[in-house]
């Protein structure tokens, strides 16, 4: 995130026209940006293109995004001893398993659709049927559609065992950002590479999310991944390729020149 606020500012800095340009800078992407969402939608709304200085995995921008959903799924049952009277008991431990394995049903791998049960926890005590058990579930989508279904059959789980209930929060956090919304400027983003002299430009589709889903679910167009160059992401062996800063600055300052001139027409709005 550093890496891209230097290039950003280095861009911008060897530009003469910035008329209609505006830098917004947020914290909180990593917790899924609850305090800057509304701001950034409100922003994307009102322009006409987003340019997103998130990190790029060996310099190819990022065109295509998963949306992402977040789901926690809490069970309760009846605690009894698990020697004397088990037959008493509701076992969340049981239920938890059963609703795992109608989860992970859920997911398509032909569309692209991937839904992962992560953290579970459940029951207290070796000797004690469990009463309590919690789950949470990553969904990841490659269409609003497949994020749209997905979502109803989480809405509409059910217990599997008598006597236990099952109470669920969350839904879809980020719309997908589709090769649809960023095409156009995945075009004009190859155009300036190769006038600068740089080569080949390559696109990619990627899992992870970024504030850039936000922008597009917004319906502005929208490319990603224009930030530094490097890999490792979240890893011991992060790191950024130092040498390809000035590149990607450049083509940052490039983007922003050719929008300053020759902004991009979104259907039904007026941009400032």
């Amino acid at each position: 995130m550093k890496a891209g606020v230097v290039q950003l500012f280095h861009a911008l800095s060897v530009l003469d026209d910035l008329d209609g340009v505006s830098v917004l800078l947020t914290g909180d992407e990593e917790i899924g940006s609850p305090t800057s969402r509304t701001l950034i939608e409100a922003e994307a709304r009102r322009t006409g293109a987003v340019l997103v200085l998130e990190a790029s995995e060996g310099g190819a921008l990022k065109t295509a995004r998963k949306g992402v959903s977040g789901y926690e799924l809490n069970i309760t049952g009846r605690a009894a001893h698990a020697g004397l009277e088990p037959h008493r008991g509701v076992n969340t431990t049981t239920e938890l398993a059963h609703q795992v394995l109608a989860l992970t049903a859920l997911a398509d791998p032909a569309t692209g659709t991937t839904v992962t049960p992560t953290v579970a926890s459940s029951g207290t005590t070796r000797n004690t049927v469990p009463d309590a058990a919690r789950l949470l579930v990553d969904v990841r989508v490659e269409t609003v559609a497949e994020q749209d279904r997905v979502d109803r059959a989480m809405q509409g789980l059910a217990p599997v065992l008598a006597g236990a209930s099952l109470g669920l929060a969350g839904g879809p956090d980020r719309p997908p950002l589709q090769t649809s919304a960023s095409a156009e400027l995945f075009e004009l983003a190859r155009t300036c590479y190769a006038e600068l002299g740089f080569g080949p430009l390559r696109g990619v589709a990627v899992g992870g999310g970024s504030d850039g889903n936000l922008t597009a679910g917004a319906g502005t167009p929208t490319l990603d991944g224009l930030g530094a160059v490097g890999g490792g992401a979240h890893a011991d062996d992060e790191h950024v390729v130092v040498a390809e800063l000035p590149r990607r600055a450049a083509l940052v300052a490039s983007l922003v020149a050719s929008l300053v001139r020759e902004p991009l027409s979104v259907p039904g709005r007026v941009t400032t």
